[in-house]
């Protein structure tokens, strides 16, 4: 059996490195992308609300609880990967009208051949810089924004910046979120600035982490739920202490963010890259 699954792998050279689509050993039906070696997306095919990714698990939280049970959302998901998010909403959501916007044109074709979405998901790909599709965009048209990109383990400098951010906050509703993963690691110099540059935009937020990650003691994913209205507190910092990993919120972003100010395009880096070594086990 373990041989009939490893035979099933498959790998292809995309536009944004090599990828990988490896099954898991443990769900028949679920694979697992990896891009240059870094774990990109988990999605089960039979079971699009099975989220193995913490941090993925947070950013769901974060869906579920922007509206009503069931209530129809309109959601722009920048960062495509395996498309596990907009399968995900899909199956909680049915109705809503979502929108993918993933630069990776091979990358797109692969997962919509290997892993192709159900029918009548609602689901539109778009194959794009993720900042250029969002500057031509209208003015709230977004329930929920969903940022989560890339390249390889790195998100990209001009994703970065207070003016992206400004952007960003122009295409969501007036009540809407934004829910973005940040990946950083000891002392949070990255994430620290990037909670400025999103509250400059959208100042009502928090962050859901893993506690060592949010104390600066090793590397890994904190979430941003930002808006122009608070967040439920309340039921994420419960959904967080009650998962398989529990993670905390963090609510006094002022202290957090230590005096860091919002990062213009000017001087906006790329987040930095994990340790090496990080994604040995998860191959």
């Amino acid at each position: 059996m373990a041989q009939r699954r490893a035979s099933r792998r498959r790998v292809e050279t995309v536009a944004s490195g090599v990828a990988e689509l490896v099954p898991d050993p443990d769900r028949d039906t679920a694979w697992t992308l990896l891009l240059d070696g870094a774990p990109q997306s988990h999605v089960d095919l039979a079971d699009p609300t099975h989220l193995e990714f913490e941090y993925v698990r947070r950013m769901a939280a974060a869906i579920d609880l922007a509206a009503p049970a069931g209530r129809p959302l309109r959601v722009l998901h920048l960062g495509g990967g395996a498309l596990t998010l907009p399968r995900y909403v899909a199956v909680t959501r049915p109705g809503s009208a979502q929108r993918v916007v993933e630069i990776d044109g091979p990358l797109v074709e692969l997962v919509r051949q290997a892993l192709p979405l159900p029918n009548n998901s609602n689901i539109r790909v778009r194959v794009s810089d993720a900042r250029a599709a969002v500057e031509g965009m209208r003015d709230s048209g977004y329930d929920v924004v969903v940022l989560d990109v890339f390249a390889g383990a790195r998100t990209p400098a001009h994703l970065a910046s207070a003016e992206f951010a400004q952007q960003v906050a122009r295409v969501l509703d007036p009540a809407g979120r934004l829910i973005a993963n940040v990946a950083d690691g000891p002392p949070l110099r990255h994430a620290r600035a990037q909670v400025a540059t999103i509250r400059a935009a959208l100042p009502e937020a928090c962050l859901v982490a893993d506690s060592a990650v949010l104390r600066g003691r090793r590397f890994g994913n904190l979430v941003v739920i930002a808006g122009r209205t608070p967040p439920p507190i309340a039921e994420l910092s419960r959904r967080a202490a009650g998962d398989w990993f529990p993670g905390r919120v963090e609510t006094d972003l002022d202290r957090f963010t230590g005096g860091a100010s919002p990062v213009p395009d000017a001087t906006a880096v790329p987040s930095p890259l994990p340790p090496e070594g990080l994604f040995g086990n998860r191959k």
